[in-house]
C-alpha cells in the first residue's frame, strides 16, 4: 500500500463536494391500512428525483428497526428538507426524517 502525505490529503479535501445525508424512519402509521399506497408513491418520486439528478443514493434498509432508508441527495440541507417535506408517506406521518450535511470526493459511488 502507497503511503498518503499530508500534502496529497489536503490536495484531495480541496476536491470535495457537499451533498445532504437524510435517514429516514418509519412510524406506527407504516402498519395502518392504506400506508402501502402511499409508500409505493414515495418509490416513484424517489425514482422522478433519482431520473432528474438530486438523489444521488437510495438505499432502502429492511431490519427490524424503525431506521427505513438512507438516501444521499445532491442538495444543500434547506432543499434536502423542502424535498423531504413534499414526500407522499412524510406528509401522511408515514415517515420522518434527519438530515445531515457530509461532503464526498469526486466519482465516489457504490457501483
Amino acid at each position: 500500500m502507497s503511503t498518503i502525505t499530508d500534502e496529497y490529503m489536503r490536495e484531495m479535501l480541496k476536491t470535495t463536494k457537499p451533498y445532504t445525508i437524510v435517514l429516514l424512519r418509519k412510524t406506527p402509521r407504516r402498519l395502518e391500512p392504506g400506508a402501502d399506497k402511499i409508500v409505493w408513491e414515495h418509490g416513484r418520486r424517489n425514482f422522478e428525483l433519482r431520473r432528474d439528478g438530486v438523489l444521488r443514493i437510495v438505499c432502502p434498509v429492511g431490519d427490524k428497526t424503525d431506521l427505513t432508508g438512507v438516501c444521499i441527495f445532491s442538495a444543500d440541507e434547506e432543499n434536502a428538507k423542502k424535498i423531504m417535506d413534499g414526500d407522499p408517506a412524510v406528509k401522511a406521518g408515514i415517515f420522518t426524517y434527519e438530515v445531515f450535511a457530509a461532503v464526498s470526493f469526486p466519482h465516489d459511488s457504490l457501483d
